[in-house]
């Protein structure tokens, strides 16, 4: 058969282990999968590379890329601006390379309606609101200003789980970990999948003609 690539998109409420689970995905399969790099209007966090973990523009520049269309999606969290350049996701695909999206359940919305038979949605979800909680005061990267407004942005997002194709419960590291990799291998399978659904049709065309 031949491959064309794959949207995984992973999404969460901040502090549910999400970002973790996305780099282990690319370090098993470093040759097949690719991080979608976003612009973002945010200021850069320590540590955090320009054009690696995102390409950080201002709010001017971003407004531009939205009114030209450049953008495959995007959307407004935490006061800040993030999307995703049109281009390269279509290269990806017509190439054959796999793509990750760590970013929100609007986000994913807008990619599934642009490429509805290349995605594939993981919801990602912490065991309780206590433990998410707990995980964000202690990253303490954040002002309790923030941490705040994260829990009650939180609470918010639970209610879009049903756009998603699969929910992982990150209560153990090790078996959410297992679920994603099982996901993301049999989503290559799935009879909606452009090359699957032909290889399929063309045996049975042959049985049918034979």
């Amino acid at each position: 058969m031949s491959r064309r690539g794959l949207l995984v998109i992973v999404s969460s409420p901040s502090g549910a282990g999400k970002t973790t689970l996305c780099h282990r995905l690319l370090a098993e399969y470093p040759a097949k999968i690719k991080f979608s790099v976003s612009y973002t209007t945010r200021a850069p966090r320590q540590g955090e590379r320009n054009g690696v973990d995102y390409t950080f523009v201002d709010p001017e520049a971003f407004a531009r890329m939205i009114a030209a269309g450049e953008l495959a999606e995007w959307a407004e969290v935490h006061g800040n601006r993030y999307g995703t350049p049109r281009t390269a996701v279509a290269d990806a695909l017509e190439h054959g390379v796999d793509v990750l999206f760590d970013i929100d359940w609007q986000g994913g919305q807008q990619l599934r309606e642009q490429f509805a038979d290349d995605a594939v949605m993981i919801w990602v979800l912490p065991p309780s609101l206590q433990v998410l909680e707990e995980r964000l005061r202690r990253r303490a990267t954040d002002s309790a200003e923030v941490i705040e407004r994260r829990l009650k942005t939180a609470k918010q997002e639970l209610e879009h789980y049903g756009i998603y194709d699969y929910v992982v419960v990150n209560d153990d590291l090790e078996r959410a970990w297992g679920e994603i990799k099982a996901i993301y291998v049999a989503a290559h399978l799935e009879i909606r999948r452009p090359a699957v659904r032909a290889f399929a049709e063309k045996l049975v065309a042959q049985v049918r003609g034979g």
